[in-house]
């Protein structure tokens, strides 16, 4: 899906630009992921990032890693669930 698309759909929901982005979507992601513990190649492959490694990428494949993706993903949906329904969270406060 393209960053703009993302975007457009998030500013249809009301959040401006400086509060939330598609990248921002998936730092956070990306961010939370690691901090679980999962392997750092297989959260790339599953937010579809560009190998940098030329010769790597020419041999990547994108089903990569998808049984520890298949439940990468549970995980985080299991997580996000967690969050819907009232799990602990510690809230950030702005600063400035």
């Amino acid at each position: 899906m393209l960053e703009n698309t993302v975007d457009g759909a998030l500013r249809r929901l009301g959040y401006p630009k400086d509060e939330m982005t598609s990248h921002g979507f998936r730092s956070m992601a990306a961010s939370r992921l690691n901090e679980m513990g999962w392997n750092a190649d297989a959260i790339e492959r599953q937010l579809a990032q560009a190998e940098s490694n030329k010769v790597r990428a020419a041999y990547t494949n994108a089903a990569q890693y998808l049984d520890e993706r298949t439940r990468m993903m549970q995980a985080w949906a299991d997580y996000l669930d967690g969050l819907k329904n009232g799990a602990s969270v510690i809230p950030f406060r702005k600063t400035g």
